[in-house]
């Protein structure tokens, strides 16, 4: 996927002083033409303006101008121009606008270097809003301020019939593909679905409108290009707190189907014009199709859904720095065109490979035939598809850009919701893993199981794009499969004709732009005339800064985003508490999402219980403190009564990892940021830290395959456990400040130290050596059959004890501390490296002259993990200096190296032993 934002796609204030480069004024509406080659836009100067694609997508054509990037403007409205759209045969061009017209523009020979020159109808109106070709070009329906719905003649643009049974604003339109409905949006909270035999009321959907707000500019929706449902913008789940698309379904007109994740109203629907197959190797069925669906908000991202997926395949958030106003698809299907109130455009191209399924034009004509619906037979002498041709050698239009590419197909597509059933099903935004190929559907909420399955939770999508005005850029994600995606500046974007498959791109990826913020001004609840200049106001005048009037040169490229899948929302939940019998926790998610439930059970009594306004997605519980995770990214903690111990935590994204050890608690979020907490003290154990560095490169496994974290677990002592799915076992130091290896499948190459199963059943007492365990099933170690140089298998044996030493201190498992103290001890003597036994034992005895009941030296601890270090000095020094007592203790039984050669440092450890004797006396 490309993306592209070109600075000269512009509708400028001619007012602007002279001196100062041109003011842009908001974009409204935006629209391909058929043949996609070029692109009309409609704004806030009252013009329309036609531009070509080829220098958009092509940044060669895009410096030599050629074709010109503008190719005509178009200049008799009035007023803001709040909707253009092609017809179907691309014959014509429709412009409604704030002045009460609407405008059917047609080609004209005689104009010299403009392409769309002659207005051939005006139809007098009020404010329109938007505007929608049929099948065909048989009608045209045009909908406004006046609460009405025209339908015109799409041959001799006469008006035919006026519906006028909503009762606010109507500021959305669209056709049925088959061409057996029309739809419309309007503020009075309804989606209403009329017959176009009769032009009378089919059916009228409130449910989730009801709590949506009246503020938004425009209510776009769309029809999928199968025909089996309408995505419809500004509803909202949850009393209105949760913004999302509302998908209804043809025939039932019931919206159990929700696009959830912007954190913003959602502007405008945009169905990809192709359908699209989920298994290309199978027939074209209905359980075979599906559809792509793009989605523009307010807050200033778009999301791109493969209708078959409760995950988008895109997220570009914060593309402009003003709310979405429209949106259009490429015939090809290939490229993704939006526009913004902040004045700029952005184009989303995309390789064939990318959007997986895409099945030609002729597919979706004969598929649709299924219905059984036939359109009123074309009128004699008239059609749409006979083009006016231009005099002999003059050139009228550029060769279209982007080829009509007859795609291979795919995946995609909204399963077939079950009607009645009550159950609504949420599709969560959120980032996504990436499975190769995978033929994920969703999964079905229960006693419905034709019904995808819930998600919840928006989590804060984070990827930060810093544009540049000066001209146009491409910027080409490169994709580490399910984690972190990096953004490179590419020079040339190419065009759909010219590309290639060569980097397969995989489309489960997220891509976020922010810059600015824009609140909409609220209407008001008074029938009145909306002006664009009432809800777009300019910004103030910034101050005169040093440097404020060069251009910023924009070469860099900050990224964030979310890495960890958010949990499921499941309606039902429980878990075992640690340390307290049979006890439970359990959670409840109401599916109308209005409360959530927690409980604590003991046996058949639930001892208390909580309501919450938010879904819960992950539980945590001790015998001293339970934890929920909800999907707005905050966390609950209750004592053992349902006490709330601890103020409502505000994460930076949904935790995607919980897990509690006595009074620990650690959290990561589905952002990749770690949380530490003591329950008791109520207090952090470190401050808030990215995973970031543990999974991108070089960090991989052997196979090449991307390092993603696969478990967290808690100690005690709030160290974080995680586990990679490369075989290395992380945890946090907070002394270093830095993620440190608690073990790696490195070690079992040559450490006769290295162990596949635990060697104590006490998991909390042997936590290294469970760990070990762990990854030897996860991953097997390699058997090692190459050639190994001299002191390979004590060089790895020492490090490796050295690690675990390490190891066993950050995760405080003091009994484990001490048993592989007395084995490296053991090694050490074996080898007879004296240097390193000076070490240990100076380490370990400390300063010669200090007693117990003295103050602590600043470098120097005299206890270790509830360890006097001189205690630990005693029996490594026996280890040195008595060759049988390593048969004595079973600790050294663990090695299996060559015969003991402790001879060579006994000397050393009966010197060291007079002095601890004489240190030890004098304490006395």
């Amino acid at each position: 996927m490309k993306f592209t934002k070109p600075s000269w796609v512009i509708h400028s204030d001619l007012s602007s002083k002279s001196d100062q480069p041109p003011k842009r004024l908001s974009i409204f509406s935006v629209h391909v033409h058929p043949d996609g080659s070029r692109i009309a836009t409609g704004g806030l100067d009252a013009k329309i303006r036609i531009w070509s694609t080829k220098p958009i997508l092509n940044s060669v054509s895009e410096r030599s101008n050629r074709p010109p990037k503008s190719l005509c403007t178009l200049t008799m409205h009035t007023g803001p121009v709040l909707c253009v759209r092609w017809a179907h045969s691309g014959r014509w061009l429709a412009s409604g606008s704030d002045d009460e017209i609407v405008m059917i523009w047609d080609l004209d020979p005689t104009a010299r270097g403009k392409v769309w020159g002659s207005d051939e109808v005006n139809l007098r109106l009020t404010d329109v809003t938007d505007l929608a070709w049929s099948p065909e070009d048989r009608y045209l329906a045009s909908v406004g301020l006046d609460s009405q719905v025209l339908i015109w003649s799409g041959y001799t643009l006469e008006r035919m019939h006026r519906i006028d049974q909503h009762h606010g604003f109507v500021k959305g339109v669209c056709w049925d593909p088959v061409g057996e409905f029309l739809a419309t949006q309007s503020d009075d909270r309804s989606v209403k679905i009329w017959r176009t035999m009769d032009w009378e009321l089919e059916a009228e959907v409130r449910k989730p409108f009801e709590d949506s707000p009246g503020s938004t500019f425009f209510r776009r929706l769309s029809w999928s290009p199968d025909g089996a449902h309408i995505t419809a913008s500004n509803a909202t789940n949850n009393k209105g707190f949760v913004f999302i698309a509302a998908v209804i379904a043809r025939n039932s007109w019931t919206s159990e189907i929700s696009l959830v994740g912007h954190e913003n109203t959602v502007e405008v629907a945009a169905y990809n014009p192709h359908i699209f197959l989920r298994n290309i190797t199978a027939p074209v069925a209905t359980s075979n199709i599906c559809s792509v669906v793009a989605l523009g908000a307010d807050d200033r991202s778009v999301s791109i859904w493969q209708t078959k997926s409760a995950r988008p395949i895109i997220v570009a958030k914060e593309v402009f720095e003003r709310q979405i106003m429209d949106l259009s698809w490429s015939w090809d299907g290939l490229t993704l065109y939006a526009v913004s109130s902040d004045g700029t455009l952005a184009a989303f191209s995309f390789d064939p490979e990318e959007l997986e399924g895409i099945a030609p034009h002729s597919v979706q004509q004969q598929y649709l035939k299924k219905f059984g619906f036939n359109l009123p037979p074309l009128p004699e002498g008239w059609s749409h598809t006979i083009l006016p041709l231009p005099p002999s050698g003059q050139r009228m239009t550029p060769p279209p850009s982007p080829n009509r590419l007859s795609q291979t197909q795919g995946q995609n597509g909204f399963g077939t919701p079950s009607t009645g059933s009550g159950h609504e099903v949420v599709n969560t935004l959120i980032a996504k893993r990436n499975t190769k190929k995978s033929q994920q559907q969703f999964r079905a909420p229960l006693n419905s199981p034709n019904v995808p399955g819930a998600l919840v939770k928006p989590p804060s999508y984070h990827e930060v794009f810093i544009p540049t005005h000066s001209r146009t850029q491409a910027v080409v994600p490169s994709i580490n499969p399910g984690l972190i995606t990096e953004l490179s500046e590419s020079s040339t974007s190419v065009p759909p004709s010219d590309r290639r498959p060569s980097d397969h791109v995989s489309p489960d990826i997220t891509t976020d732009v922010p810059i600015d913020s824009f609140s909409a001004a609220s209407s008001s609840g008074a029938k009145r005339k909306l002006s664009a200049l009432d809800v777009f106001e300019d910004r103030p005048a910034k101050a005169r800064t040093l440097g404020g009037d060069r251009a910023r040169d924009n070469t860099v490229n900050v990224i964030e985003r979310n890495i960890f899948a958010v949990p499921p929302t499941l309606t039902y939940m429980s878990l075992k508490v640690a340390d307290a019998g049979d006890d439970m926790l359990e959670c409840k998610n109401a599916e109308s999402g209005d409360q959530t439930e927690i409980s604590y059970v003991s046996g058949k009594t639930v001892c208390w219980l909580d309501y919450l306004p938010f879904p819960a997605v992950i539980l945590a519980a001790t015998n001293v403190f339970c934890a929920v995770g909800m999907s707005d990214g905050t966390l609950n903690v209750y004592s053992p009564t349902g006490r709330r111990i601890m103020p409502t935590i505000t994460l930076d994204g949904t935790a995607s990892f919980l897990s509690g050890a006595k009074f620990a608690l650690v959290a990561m979020t589905c952002t990749g940021v770690l949380y530490s907490w003591n329950i008791k003290k109520m207090s952090a154990n470190f401050a808030p830290t990215s995973v970031r560095p543990l999974l991108s490169s070089p960090n991989v496994s052997v196979h090449g395959t991307t390092t993603s974290i696969t478990s967290l677990v808690a100690r005690p002592n709030g160290s974080p456990v995680l586990s990679t799915t490369s075989g290395v076992t992380y945890s946090y130091d907070s002394s270093l400040y830095a993620f440190v290896k608690l073990s790696e499948t490195w070690w079992a190459e040559g450490s006769d130290a290295w162990s596949s199963r635990p060697r104590t059943s006490n998991a909390q007492q042997a936590v290294v050596a469970s760990i070990e365990s762990a990854i030897s099933e996860r991953i097997p170690p390699n058997p090692g059959t190459a050639q190994r140089p001299q002191w390979w298998t004590s060089a790895l044996t020492l490090g490796h004890l050295e690690s675990k030493l390490h190891a066993a201190r950050v995760l405080d498992s003091s009994a484990e501390y001490k048993q592989t103290l007395l084995v490296y001890a053991k090694k050490i003597a074996d080898e007879g490296f004296r240097n390193k036994a000076e070490e240990l034992i100076k380490e370990l005895f400390g300063p010669i002259y200090w007693r117990p009941g003295m103050a602590k030296e600043d470098s120097w601890n005299p206890m270790l993990l509830g360890h006097w270090k001189r205690d630990l000095l005693k029996e490594v020094l026996q280890v040195f200096g008595d060759p049988t007592y390593s048969s004595l203790h079973p600790s050294l039984a663990l090695l299996t190296s060559v015969p003991a050669r402790s001879k060579t440092l006994a000397k050393l450890g009966m010197d060291w032993q007079e002095l601890l004797k004489k240190a030890t006396m004098s304490d006395d």
